[in-house]
């Protein structure tokens, strides 16, 4: 089933886990992109451009093949929060998530030579769960940002590692919040099979 390898255009450890639990064969190239969010972008046109600018890079950068392109981001009252750049803003994050409800959205992209007129064929898409979290204390918050933790996670948490403790309850993909719906990857990629097929 899983036959076509990845060039996954990511840095992200957790991405490379989720591809390799499910047995997804795969290389990583690190894309290196302007991540810098445009005037008036929403986070699911955001995440998704992103996504598609990784893929597209790493696609023109490789004789052939199947990029992986992703973006993930945290979204609460509105408000996109994207990784902190320093202990102070990992705890302002934390604050704003504390005891609600969030939203967290990954930009999905499969970039690849399929077609039969030899363009790329370009398949983009996003994933949306829901995570509340637990209300924790001002200790508990000064303890999770001293564990180094969010600092690299969008949001300034990562559900895999001590934030798990604080997590209440989720609605939708627990691998979304990891950073790779790895269901939605083999949605988009049958559909690439479609494509080259027809």
């Amino acid at each position: 089933m899983l036959t076509q390898k990845l060039i996954l255009a990511s840095k992200s450890p957790r991405r490379a886990e989720i591809l390799r639990a499910v047995g997804w064969q795969f290389e990583t190239i690190a894309a290196n992109i302007d991540e810098t969010r445009e005037p008036n972008e929403d986070a699911v046109s955001y995440v998704m451009r992103l996504a598609r600018t990784k893929a597209e890079k790493i696609r023109a950068q490789v004789a052939s093949g199947m990029v992986l392109g992703a973006d993930t981001t945290v979204v609460v009252n509105g408000e996109i929060l994207e990784q902190p750049q320093d202990a102070e803003d990992a705890r302002r994050m934390l604050h704003l998530l504390n005891n609600k409800w969030h939203e967290v959205l990954t930009g999905v992209a499969l970039v690849s030579d399929g077609t039969q007129d030899g363009s790329d064929s370009v398949l983009v898409d996003h994933e949306l769960t829901r995570v509340r979290f637990s209300e924790m204390s001002a200790a508990e918050i000064d303890w999770y940002i001293s564990t180094g933790e969010p600092f690299g996670k969008a949001g300034a948490y990562g559900i895999q590692g001590h934030a798990a403790l604080f997590i209440e309850e989720i609605q939708g993909d627990y691998f979304n919040i990891v950073g790779l719906p790895i269901r939605l990857v083999y949605e988009l990629l049958n559909k690439t099979r479609l494509r080259a097929a027809g």
